[in-house]
């Protein structure tokens, strides 16, 4: 199979929680029949929040880029990012080699039925436009919360490491509020979705799919 280059730290669980996916989407007999993964654990990316939401903080793409050209010079022969909202940075991370960059906004499109779409993302997936042209080329029409604030105060507290009973709550909570088809933008709260009692699309599951693809291919 081929390798698949993963840049990490942006969300250290949802990286492990990617990996721990990918060993259950592959129908493994042995050891030698999982994907072969490189990565990239780097906690010194810059904070997308900071940057993208606040306005203040130092810009993550010079770093991303780096990124994936060291995956490159490690043997990756593609690039995933297990995070909706540094897709803001793709167009630096495609720049940086020649590999193909699983990109999880198309993948998570593709797999999305038509019409109304729920958001659960960082306000920053709203603010960049991350899936706006994704979404219009095949009539999807987002919905966005009235009030942001409780999904990022949810996303905050699982950074922190809080992905106990209370923020399984409030992530079921803030699905039955949603209207139309749920999207889980967001890999922190793609570690909440056990609370989820309707019909929803995780794009870190779509992530998964593309890769598990792309490694058989």
């Amino acid at each position: 199979m081929r390798t698949v280059g993963i840049l990490g730290g942006i969300g250290p669980e949802a990286t492990v929680l990617l990996m721990k996916r990918l060993l259950k989407a592959v129908e493994a007999r042995d050891d030698a029949d999982h994907i072969p993964l490189i990565v990239h654990q780097n906690p010194g990316v810059p904070s997308r929040i900071r940057r993208l939401i606040e306005g203040t903080g130092e810009d993550p793409g010079p770093v991303l880029a780096q990124m994936a050209r060291d995956l490159q010079a490690a043997g990756a022969e593609a690039l995933a990012m297990p995070c909706n909202t540094a897709h803001a940075y793709a167009p630096e991370i495609m720049a940086a080699t020649p590999l193909p960059f699983l990109d999880m906004r198309a993948t998570t499109v593709a797999a999305l039925p038509k019409g109304r779409v729920a958001m659960l993302a960082s306000p920053a997936v709203r603010l960049t436009g991350a899936f706006d042209a994704h979404f219009t080329e095949v009539g999807i029409t987002p919905a966005w919360p009235d009030d942001e604030g409780p999904v990022l105060a949810l996303i905050r507290r699982v950074k922190a490491g809080d992905t106990g009973a209370d923020a399984h709550a409030a992530m079921a909570a803030l699905a039955e509020a949603a209207e139309g088809h749920v999207l889980v933008a967001c890999t922190e709260l793609s570690l909440l979705t056990r609370a989820l009692q309707r019909p929803f699309t995780d794009s870190l599951d779509c992530l998964v799919e593309a890769i598990r693809d792309f490694a058989k291919s």
